[in-house]
């Protein structure tokens, strides 16, 4: 397999950082992360699931290079990114002593990447943080562009602030550890790219996406580094999500109130949540005459060619009615107004933000699918 690195910066001006993708990468997080310490030691944040997999290669290639490091494995899952587990993270980074000039690490997918990125944030009233992710979520998505937060009964990621990694290193080797549930979830944020900006990408995906998901490592790599340059081109015109950032939530008004419908469980993974809300706004983008019905069908044939997740069907269990889900959506973060806003699509590669759509609308695209 290849060692070659890729790197993607992301230009924020005295913030701008590089994500670096690659095969290999942990095995060198020692040398990668020493120019960023004031003293040898490191704290690392991680799960349990994770570091029974990843923990002792990360601490040796630290110790190759003297770096001492003190670790906090969390219960793996979403229900650990919420008060309990931002307490319990904190008190921890606190006791350990992490001072305003130390790192902390996140290592794992994004509900650790938000989480100890979110403690990050307010410790000390900042203490910086890289991110090393582990999934492929994480890689192409959530440990890049500096959201952090946390998940509240009342809805995902409600409280949170844009706390920027000064380092992201993306071992692609490491998606080879992953179930294949979680590498097909993550796989939906990777289409979302697709769909919002790059019609030609979504092609590719379409021939190579069965290779990329059965363990192509340069499809792995190529996907992610054109993930992760979509993203870094968007965060750095637009960091905290007055306008252009908001294109990144394609399908998320839909997927955070599947989410919180099904209580952050295992039931609905993130990424799933985004392949079925995808299809939903392609969908709602049809019921309101912008494209054709084509869209939403190319996108559920490839997902369904993959074994993703596509359609409300596919959630197991009771979900609310179509009144309850639009109630949920009203909670999301990016209601303005008391209105949800979401991001519709006039073609694959071409999706646009809309704030004034019917909630009939809304609520027939759900009715439709939920039948």
């Amino acid at each position: 397999m290849s060692t070659a690195t890729a790197t993607v910066g992301v230009g924020l001006g005295s913030r701008s950082y590089e994500v670096r993708i690659g095969a290999g990468l942990l095995a060198r997080a020692g040398g990668e992360l020493r120019p960023f310490l004031a003293r040898p030691r490191v704290a690392i944040v991680t799960d349990r699931t994770v570091a029974a997999l990843h923990l002792a290669a990360l601490e040796a290639a630290l110790a190759a290079e003297g770096i001492a490091a003190s670790v906090l494995a969390l219960a793996p899952g979403e229900g650990a990114k919420g008060w309990e587990g931002l307490s319990r993270t904190v008190e921890w980074l606190l006791a350990a002593q992490v001072e305003r000039h130390d790192l902390v690490v996140a290592l794992g997918g994004g509900v650790i990447g938000d989480l100890a990125g979110f403690a990050a944030a307010i410790l000390r009233r900042g203490v910086r943080f890289v991110q090393i992710p582990t999934t492929l979520l994480a890689q192409v998505d959530s440990s890049v562009g500096g959201k952090t937060g946390i998940n509240t009964p009342q809805g995902k990621n409600l409280v949170g602030a844009f706390h920027q990694p000064v380092l992201v290193l993306a071992d692609t080797r490491l998606l080879a550890t992953l179930p294949g549930r979680d590498l097909r979830a993550g796989y939906g944020e990777v289409v979302k790219y697709g769909l919002l900006g790059d019609a030609d990408f979504f092609a590719w995906l379409e021939r190579e996406g069965p290779a990329l998901l059965a363990g192509d490592g340069a499809a792995r790599a190529r996907a992610v580094e054109r993930s992760v340059a979509m993203k870094a081109a968007i965060v750095a015109r637009d960091e905290t999500e007055t306008g252009e950032r908001a294109l990144l939530n394609l399908g998320h008004t839909f997927a955070h109130a599947l989410e919180a419908a099904t209580g952050y469980s295992d039931r609905l993974l993130h990424g799933e949540a985004v392949t079925i809300g995808c299809g939903l706004a392609l969908d709602l983008s049809v019921r309101l005459g912008l494209c054709g019905a084509d869209a939403p069908a190319r996108l559920r044939a490839h997902l369904d060619g993959v074994g993703a997740r596509a359609r409300l069907a596919d959630v197991p269990g009771p979900l609310p009615d179509p009144a309850g889900l639009v109630a949920l959506m009203a909670q999301d973060k990016k209601v303005v107004d008391g209105r949800p806003r979401f991001v519709l699509v006039r073609g694959i590669g071409a999706a646009f933000v809309a704030e004034d759509v019917p909630a009939a609308a809304v609520a027939g695209v759900l009715e439709a699918a939920l039948h």
